[in-house]
């Protein structure tokens, strides 16, 4: 009697152990399958792309052999896949047991091409079981470009808009050489390449998004192109001297403009026409004892916006710095710091902002101004809106606003979303600036000809 029972008992469990170790062979078998695209962006030519992958599920309770997964491309396919930890491009007899899954990488490697547009590859990869197919399409556009490995420029050299521009290694501007970017240029930096300036950087941008001239990192795949510190950033060197840059934008570095030392001559080291530098991990712009001249720039999210240290000459005319607490830097110093310090050692500081904003929020500050100055040093805030609870000490100022909220068009954390145009009519910012000889705004458009401007890079229109 106890035989008969324990066999009544066991033969349940017997038969579903039997059962997971057969293969279900029915057309009715169920997979899911984790994606059934995989799009790649912008991939230079000759570089290749980050790898991509998904999974293909085993949903039933007995094993399942998939007869292939195929590359439908074959081995001529600029597509290469790895399936379950074998680069081929056809996998057969792959067995997953009941519940389980396994992994199939993808990465596109793309020859070079004649043409100077981006191009768009496609391929497909199949899976094959019990009679069945499915398919997982691959896309991925495309782009040839100019690669420059240790690029030293030691003759005057001109950018022009045919190609991008992909830098690795480094890119370097002697002493006394100057390197012209045309309008439209677009240039890729890895994330190991410092652009180092000891002559002379010229950018001719134009105030059209597809004339503006784009400094980025050159992973453009999803997350990695929104990741600041995907590039080192531009560093102008104490000879570097008469550097413009109109209507640039500089993104994702870890220090957008770095600089030492005063202009060997009497200009700025550097001049900034409707610029945007926008997060930077560490710092937008850090100068160290040099000079600037900043005009209808926005300068958002980076670590530190702006921190001129250890004195220098700077004049920032209706300029926007702002950052918010996201999910990739934390809001934690102050918009802007001026001081004729280092902490080691001190210099001469002169400085005057006009017609700009300094805003922060998502932080734990409450001071977005500070100023660190000797009773030598010469400071001007001169109609400003800025977010202080303590302002400066022995400082000029004019028409200053503080802690209104500014009011800017869009601001979306979550979705990584900023606009920060004045577009609200109740907008503090608005005809809330002094008369300068400034006609146009970061947009190219124009400001009122004798009226009160709008603070900020932006003039309502």
């Amino acid at each position: 009697m106890k035989t008969a029972l324990l066999i009544t008992l066991f033969l349940p469990i017997l038969l579903l152990a039997c059962r997971k170790d057969s293969f279900i062979t029915s057309a009715d078998a169920n997979i899911s399958i984790s994606a059934d695209t995989l799009h790649y962006d912008t991939v230079f030519t000759s570089v290749g792309s980050v790898t991509q992958s998904f999974k293909i599920f085993n949903d039933n309770n007995q094993k399942l052999r998939l007869s292939s997964v195929k590359l439908m491309g074959g081995t001529s396919s600029p597509f290469n896949i790895n399936v379950d930890g074998f680069a081929t491009s056809e996998a057969t007899n792959l067995e997953i047991e009941a519940n389980d899954s396994l992994y199939v990488f993808v990465q596109v490697n793309i020859d070079p091409a004649t043409g100077n547009l981006p191009f768009i590859i496609r391929d497909s990869i199949q899976i094959s079981y019990n009679g069945n197919n499915r398919f997982v399409q691959l896309e991925a556009w495309g782009q040839n470009a100019h690669f420059l490995r240790n690029k030293e420029v030691i003759s005057g050299e001109t950018w022009t808009n045919d190609l991008p521009y992909v830098i690795q290694g480094y890119l370097y501007v002697a002493h006394n050489q100057t390197l012209a970017i045309e309008k439209g240029c677009r240039i890729y930096v890895h994330a190991d390449a410092p652009v180092i300036i000891d002559g002379t950087l010229k950018v001719n941008g134009g105030k059209d998004t597809i004339d503006r001239v784009y400094f980025n990192g050159d992973r453009l795949d999803e997350p990695y192109k929104d990741f600041p510190a995907s590039w080192p950033g531009i560093y102008f060197r104490t000879s570097s001297h008469d550097n413009v840059l109109n209507y640039a934008v500089i993104r994702n570095a870890y220090q957008s403009i770095a600089m030492e030392n005063p202009s060997p001559n009497v200009n700025p080291k550097l001049t900034l026409n409707e610029c945007v530098i926008d997060n930077s991990y560490d710092a937008g712009i850090i100068a160290l004892n040099s000079s600037i001249t900043a005009t209808n720039c926005l300068v958002s999210n980076c670590g530190k916006n702006v921190a001129l240290v250890k004195g220098g000459d700077y004049t920032f005319t209706h300029c926007t710095i702002a950052s918010y607490s996201n999910n990739f830097i934390q809001h934690k110093d102050p918009v802007l710091l001026v001081s004729n310090t280092d902490g080691t050692s001190t210099a001469t500081l002169t400085a005057l902002f006009r017609n700009c904003i300094f805003w922060g929020e998502g932080g734990e500050l409450e001071d977005e101004v500070i100023v660190i100055k000797s009773s030598i040093d010469y400071v001007n805030f001169d109609y400003n809106l800025w977010k202080v609870k303590t302002p400066p000490q022995d400082i000029i100022t004019a028409g200053i606003i503080n802690n209104q909220d500014p009011q800017f068009d869009s601001i979306n954390v979550s979705k990584n979303y900023y606009d920060f145009r004045l577009t609200k009519k109740n907008s503090p910012a608005i005809d809330a600036g002094t008369n300068t000889s400034i006609t146009i705004d970061l947009d190219g458009a124009l400001r009122p000809a004798g009226l009160k401007p709008d603070l900020g890079c932006f003039e309502k229109q």
